[in-house]
């Protein structure tokens, strides 16, 4: 009998152990693809300009090298994002329509919409 509960726990162990085993194969690709994607749409978000009311906020953003800044028109109006040193322009923005530009060198980047020229803002490259 004794025999018999040790081979009957021994193998129990193995069974626990290849079942944790297949359970973190399974599992390891879906936690890290859901981790990777909450660390990109952390960055995003952080990285956006929204265009609402006929303002761009924040007015100034400050980002690192190689940073996609995002911009995104909540107004029921077109906007044109436009550098005042014509290093990027948007084409016409639409009610939730967007436009990215990397930020591939350091600088001070002031852009303004091309439509309502009293709409401002800046982005700082470091």
């Amino acid at each position: 009998m004794r025999i018999l509960i040790s081979k009957f726990r021994s193998a129990a162990a193995r069974f626990a152990v290849s079942r944790a085993l297949v359970v973190a194969i399974l599992l390891g690709p879906v936690v890290g693809a859901m981790l990777a994607f909450g660390a990109v749409a952390a960055q995003d978000a952080t990285n956006v300009v929204t265009i609402d009311n006929f303002t761009f906020t924040p007015p100034e953003l400050t980002v690192a090298v190689g940073t996609t800044v995002k911009w995104v028109n909540h107004d029921d109006i077109p906007h044109l994002v436009v550098n005042k040193d014509k290093a990027f322009r948007s084409k016409a923005l639409d009610t939730d329509d967007s436009f990215s530009h990397t930020f591939a060198s350091a600088g001070t980047f002031d852009y303004f919409c091309a439509l309502h020229p009293h709409m401002v803002g800046k982005v700082i490259v470091k």
